[in-house]
């Protein structure tokens, strides 16, 4: 069911999250990117939780292979979904408050409740990106990296 509504394309501004990433889990922030509650909530509710793959721009930079976790989000209770983008590149700056554009191309793995397990999570998050590299590296998912979603004209910061 999750893969029926791919690829699914949406942009919006790039918000704080928790700094799990980088505190707990050693994986830099700069890489990391959290769509505001508004972007979230206007996602297909089709869209089950779990990790998926595709590509990612940052306002009218460049676009880089990424991985997308979508899960229900702890500091609401588990009432309310999250989305964190780990866009597989670093950045010399963060980029909060600009505009991220993603387009989510292919699933690769149910939401998993690893919290309590910090190296397992480490290694699902490892193994994750090396999936995500793997797919994105397809004649018929490296095309979608050069569509004109990417091309954000000035202002624009609406989904698509």
């Amino acid at each position: 069911a999750a893969v029926r509504h791919l690829p699914y394309f949406c942009r919006g501004e790039v918000m704080k999250g928790f700094g799990r990433g980088s505190k707990e889990l050693g994986i830099p922030t700069d890489e990391r990117a959290n769509f505001s509650e508004q972007v979230v909530e206007s996602f297909l509710s089709s869209i089950s939780t779990g990790t998926y793959y595709g590509w990612a721009c940052v306002g009218s930079g460049d676009v880089h292979k990424r991985v997308l976790i979508v899960g229900w989000n702890p500091f609401y209770k588990n009432i309310k979904k999250s989305v964190e983008t780990h866009i597989i590149q670093t950045f010399k700056d963060d980029f909060y408050g600009e505009i991220l554009s993603i387009v989510i191309i292919g699933y690769i793995r149910p939401e998993k409740k690893l919290q309590f397990f910090r190296s397992a999570l480490i290694s699902a998050i490892q193994e994750d990106t090396v999936e995500a590299k793997r797919q994105l590296d397809l004649p018929e998912h490296l095309k979608l990296k050069e569509d004109n979603f990417f091309h954000l004209p000035e202002g624009k910061t609406i989904n698509h």
